[in-house]
């Protein structure tokens, strides 16, 4: 009697919502963002008609409405990419360590990429968009890998308890190590401690242009790895088991997501907390699934920047505050909220 050939391991399906929720989520977040990209142009510290935004559009700078939708619409640009980046980035990391703590900042790899700017700054007398963008991103990839290595330690591996106190250590440490850089350099340290809060204030064309191909590399490494994460999201074995290289899966989406932060460090500083908050937030409308979390992430992280952008311009006229100061002040709180839950261990 003859024994039927063994049928290979089905993946089990993973839980969430509905496509048709999902996707009317999607549609909604779609249409705020493009609310929030009008809004972004028209509000400031001088509110401008449409006119004044066509006009602008058409390439006229005939009133001081028209410069001001001139210097605000790359600013927009700007925010829509770093905000889409950031929260990306943030799904996947928590993705890849199956850790609700993960985020750029509290994992310590956006303060990895300013330390390297900083030093490559007052060291070397760094000044090309190339060398910001390479020397950040190599700062972002040798952080991850080094709290990655020391969360990792011990029993118990990578739990999510020590690979965030080893980010919020290695956070601390580095940022006393940008002060310890910037202070005998008085010619440079205004410009640093601006930058240091994290912002898209002052935004041009020309600043964001020698960015995008990182970011390109970076947004389609990410949501190509939706299926990956979702077999590492059912276990190490498991994904191994279903014929998944756990290790290249790992190593793949880490570097898509390194690419995101470092790129988006160079040009806005390091802003915290969004890579936190977004992913969490789209976990509870789409579920679990990655195919669906990753895409949403990104708009969702979008929309919360220039949200924040607008806001800091509105609370603070005639001056504005700048839009890392603002996540920090919505993000602290939802980070308090992460760790005081229950089931933290794993997603």
């Amino acid at each position: 009697m003859t024994q039927a050939a063994p049928q290979p391991a089905r993946r089990p399906p993973l839980p969430g919502r509905s496509n048709r929720n999902r996707s009317l989520f999607l549609v909604g977040l779609v249409t705020l963002l493009a609310v929030l990209c009008a809004l972004s142009v028209t509000v400031g510290t001088r509110e401008v008609g449409w006119a004044d935004i066509w006009a602008s559009l058409a390439g006229r700078l005939e009133t001081i409405g028209q410069a001001a939708v001139a210097l605000r619409i790359p600013r927009t640009a700007l925010a829509l990419l770093a905000g889409a980046a950031l929260g990306l980035a943030g799904a996947v990391m928590q993705g890849v360590t199956r850790n609700p703590l993960a985020d750029p900042g509290i994992l310590g790899v956006n303060m990895g990429a300013s330390l390297a700017v900083v030093v490559g700054v007052a060291w070397f007398d760094m000044t090309s968009a190339n060398a910001f963008i390479w020397t950040a991103i190599l700062g972002a990839g040798c952080t991850a890998v080094f709290v990655y290595t020391i969360g990792s330690l011990g029993r118990g591996g990578a739990t999510p308890l020590k690979l965030a106190l080893a980010g919020a250590a290695t956070s601390v440490a580095f940022a006393s190590m940008v002060i310890a850089v910037v202070l005998p350099r008085g010619d440079i340290a205004g410009g640093v401690r601006s930058w240091q809060i994290g912002g898209v204030g002052g935004a041009t064309f020309d600043r964001i242009l020698p960015v995008l191909p990182f970011l390109a590399v970076g947004f389609a490494i990410s949501l190509l790895s939706a299926r990956k994460l979702n077999s590492l999201a059912l276990g190490d074995e498991l994904a191994a088991g279903l014929g998944e290289r756990v290790a290249f899966a790992r190593a793949s989406a880490s570097f898509g997501a390194i690419l995101l932060c470092g790129a988006t460090t160079a040009v806005c500083g390091p802003i915290g907390f969004l890579g936190l908050v977004v992913p969490h937030l789209c976990r509870l409308l789409v579920g679990v699934d990655h195919r669906w979390l990753l895409p949403l992430s990104a708009l969702g992280g979008a929309c919360l920047l220039l949200a924040a952008d607008i806001l800091g311009r509105i609370i603070a006229r005639p001056a504005e505050l700048d839009v890392g100061i603002v996540t920090a002040f919505l993000g602290a709180p939802f980070f308090i909220w992460i760790v005081r839950r229950q089931r933290v261990r794993e997603l």
